[in-house]
């Protein structure tokens, strides 16, 4: 199994893409790198510089960006955090930047919104949403992520920026590689929703539609990687972008009042969002910000792409990647990076994972908009429709509390749900009909 794990590393190894500009000396990155201390391999825990790599020399394991705590714990305080403005930045320390952030400034901090509503549809005690649907610019979590990136990215002296996405993270990029001047290529597959393709081409990134599935748009853009001296956010760049994900914990938390939520329910593509979920908890644990809770950190998948909860469910410590069918495309990713680790997560905070149909996914959009006014794209749906699968397992107990994050707005995916809507009614501009039709629709209710 273990061999099986490095194996799922190896179309990185060889574009490893370790780029740094000619002129970037390593003075001066000891000079850049403020609360990080340093690369960390998760399998083996060797450290690397604090360049633009992503994996290990020795056993291809992902790397992960390590911080000084001692010094963090003594400048983040909730006093000090408070006082910073409403943004994921005001957790900067936390965060893979050296000096102030340059992208994203306005990004992050979205409403927790209490969803008494939908909680009695789902039959549990108390039910909190985490609302990145309307998260600034692209409306998505991945302005988060992407935020970061591209301000470490200009610190290593990066001009062009460049991902493989699914839909929202191409969004992202080439929305705020536009507003901070940076040149962009965004790679995706050929069949995305058309609300996310015009999306990314109306800032004018190069976008490239690939004839094949987001992990064959991944394999060419890690080669892409290993000839042009760009930041792919998602490869090369990838242990400061997974980090941005922090920042939606470190926000939940705060809205809670400072503290960690029983259960927390993300949606899974590569696991990175639900891993970076756990670290934030962990990490608000160690630098004094909480207390030490017992809390588990739930998966949501597609089952048309379920690698992740299908492993879960069958007790296992490793995935088998799948060729995705679904309509969650943002999650449509059968070979996820993080998986093992998502794995882990869930052993380790005693939760659980499952994943829902197509059909599901529809109920649980229409569901999370009916009773709550929130209109979430697919991954919102898996995300709702798990939920109700825990809910009623037991796995998530109904006399208990949990935390929904829903990732994307319903604005990118109509597609999806427009025939799951129906249509509307049409009458003649005459009161004697419109009398008609209230009265009709009064009877039948």
């Amino acid at each position: 199994m273990r061999r099986g794990r490095k194996r799922m590393f190896c179309p990185l190894i060889i574009w490893v893409g370790f780029f740094v500009p000619a002129d970037f000396k390593d003075d001066d990155m000891a000079k850049k790198q403020g609360y990080m201390k340093a690369l960390r391999c998760r399998e083996c825990g060797r450290e690397y510089p604090l360049e633009a790599r992503h994996v290990c020399e020795f056993d291809f394991g992902p790397l992960e960006v390590v911080y000084d705590y001692d010094a963090v714990k003594a400048k983040l305080t909730r006093k000090s955090i408070q006082g910073r403005p409403k943004s994921m930045w005001r957790y900067r320390e936390l965060l893979p930047v050296a000096k102030d952030p340059t992208v994203g400034l306005q990004v992050g901090f979205t409403p927790l919104i209490k969803a008494d509503r939908l909680a009695k549809r789902l039959g549990i005690r108390e039910l909190w949403v985490k609302n990145d649907t309307v998260n600034y610019p692209t409306l998505s979590f991945k302005d988060r992520v992407v935020s970061v990136a591209l301000s470490r990215a200009r610190e290593l002296g990066f001009e062009v920026v460049a991902c493989a996405s699914t839909g929202n993270l191409a969004n992202s990029v080439a929305a705020n590689a536009s507003a901070s001047g940076m040149k962009a290529f965004v790679f995706i597959p050929h069949d995305l929703e058309k609300g996310k393709v015009v999306n990314s081409l109306i800032y004018g990134a190069n976008v490239i539609g690939i004839k094949g599935h987001y992990d064959e748009v991944n394999r060419l853009c890690a080669e892409i990687a290993g000839k042009y001296k760009w930041a792919f956010v998602n490869v090369n760049m990838r242990p400061y972008y997974a980090e941005g994900s922090k920042s939606l914990g470190y926000e939940i938390i705060e809205q809670l009042g400072w503290e960690i939520p029983r259960h927390t329910v993300a949606c899974m593509a590569s696991g990175s969002l639900l891993t970076k979920i756990h670290k934030s908890y962990q990490e608000a644990i160690k630098i004094g910000l909480v207390d030490e809770a017992q809390y588990s950190v739930h998966g949501a998948q597609a089952t048309g792409c379920s690698p992740i909860s299908a492993a879960y469910k069958a007790g296992q410590d490793f995935f088998k990647p799948v060729k995705p069918d679904t309509i969650a495309k943002s999650l449509a990713i059968g070979t996820p990076a993080d998986g093992f680790y998502a794995l882990k997560v869930f052993k380790d905070t005693n939760a659980a994972a499952d994943d829902v149909t197509d059909d599901e996914i529809r109920e649980g959009i229409g569901l999370l908009a009916e009773t709550e006014g929130i209109f979430a794209e697919t991954a919102g749906g898996v995300t709702v429709g798990v939920a109700k699968k825990l809910i009623a397992s037991g796995a998530i107990p109904a006399d208990d509390s949990a935390v929904l994050c829903i990732t994307g707005n319903g604005l990118k995916t109509i597609d999806a749900v427009e025939n799951y809507v129906g249509k509307p009614h049409e009458i003649k501009p005459s009161l004697r009909e419109f009398d008609a039709f209230v009265e009709k629709e009064l009877t039948i209710k």
